[in-house]
């Protein structure tokens, strides 16, 4: 019996076909559509999607109609120990789209979840909640390009995932972004292999990345150029995942990832700016809804700035057994190199009463050795 992830729009089905269990990967394959460099009005917004982790069996009857199921290769084992390689094809297990390895991040994870010794515990932010922050412990996440077919079938997101900086002009507010570029964990990512030469759809894949059919097993015989070795070393401050922040309130996770866009001269001043990344789980079975926000902002010039407001990017969404996750981007300004947001997010309950969930505080730091604006978008 073929067990699948059923997702808005998009399906992929994964079935046993030998005895020693080797799977399949089967995929609805779309037309593709072509992915321009863009400026994109602020905030840049990113949404999330249910988690392809939770299998349900799908008979013909619930297939949509119209979709014609096609093989898109064969799944690999799970790395334990270790990290994939630059061109490692693989399956998001939260967002379910195919994507495929650029290179690898050594991020600090701060779980707040995790009761740690007084001796590793990190000085609060002024103002914060008193949420306990642990010593950072090593994680590997990886900057990946998305299958272009895939984004209009990915539910919950106004906007697929991007790489954001600052353009270099004048403009103080103008924001680029190159759409389809993600940053994913290693236990988010599920590894397959296909004997297509091009068998992910985005702009960048074949000026980043050649089909080199002499690599031997188990590499993936896909292989970096030197484009996007000249890419990465050139946009490295911008690019870089440092710290990630989780915690979690009433069965509600909620994991922040902050980077540092770059530095602009406005008005006799420096204006320092940041892009964050938020993704909601949903870890129990209770429905719930996502009503309102509640923001801090502490700047290192001694402002602090609160924010309330209906919903995030303007949506409110549910967080169910189906629909667990929900993630989104957005941007935030200091006059001043440094500073730390926090806060809480309004849940609602199906019967109507509410609980705050809380934001871990998250540092943001811009980086000593700026050097020339972004490169990325004279792609």
């Amino acid at each position: 019996m073929a067990a699948c992830a059923i997702r808005r729009g998009f399906l992929t089905v994964v079935s046993k076909y030998n005895k020693k269990h080797t799977h399949r990967i089967l995929g609805i394959i779309e037309g593709s559509s072509g992915l321009e460099v863009k400026r994109p009005r602020l905030p840049c917004l990113a949404c999330g999607l249910p988690n392809i982790q939770q299998m349900r069996f799908m008979s013909s009857r619930n297939r949509p109609e119209g979709k014609v199921l096609e093989t898109v290769g064969v799944f690999e084992a799970l790395k334990q120990h270790g990290k994939y390689e630059t061109g490692q094809l693989f399956l998001h297990s939260v967002f379910g789209y195919r994507g495929i390895v650029l290179f690898p991040w050594h991020a600090r994870i701060y779980d707040r979840d995790i009761i740690p010794p007084m001796s590793d515990s990190k000085p609060e932010p002024p103002g914060s909640h008193g949420s306990k922050e642990v010593k950072g412990r090593t994680h590997t996440y990886y900057q990946v390009l998305i299958d272009t077919r895939d984004c209009p079938h990915i539910s919950q997101r106004s906007q697929t995932e991007a790489v954001t900086f600052l353009a270099n002009h004048d403009d103080s507010r103008a924001l680029y972004a190159i759409p389809g570029l993600d940053y994913v964990s290693h236990e988010d990512i599920l590894p397959y292999n296909s004997t297509e030469q091009v068998p992910i759809q985005h702009e960048l894949f074949e000026r980043f990345l050649m089909f080199n059919p002499d690599k031997t097993t188990p590499a993936p015989p896909f292989s970096a150029r030197d484009t996007l070795k000249a890419w990465q070393e050139k946009n490295h401050p911008w690019l870089e995942l440092s710290d990630v922040h989780r915690e979690t309130t009433e069965n509600i996770r909620v994991t922040v990832i902050p980077f540092y866009m770059g530095m602009r001269d406005a008005q006799n001043s420096h204006v320092y700016w940041w892009r964050y990344c938020i993704r909601l789980e949903n870890m129990g079975s209770e429905v719930v809804q996502l009503r309102e926000r509640h923001w801090r902002i502490f700047s290192l010039s001694g402002t602090l700035e609160t924010v309330r407001g209906r919903g995030v990017v303007g949506r409110e969404p549910v967080l169910s057994k189906e629909q667990p996750a929900f993630q989104y981007s957005s941007h935030v300004s200091l006059q001043a190199p440094s500073g730390h947001m926090w806060g809480t997010f309004r849940i609602e309950r199906t019967d109507g009463s509410h609980f705050d969930v809380r934001i871990p505080p998250f540092s943001l730091e811009s980086n000593k050795d700026d050097k020339a604006p972004p490169a990325g978008y004279t792609f």
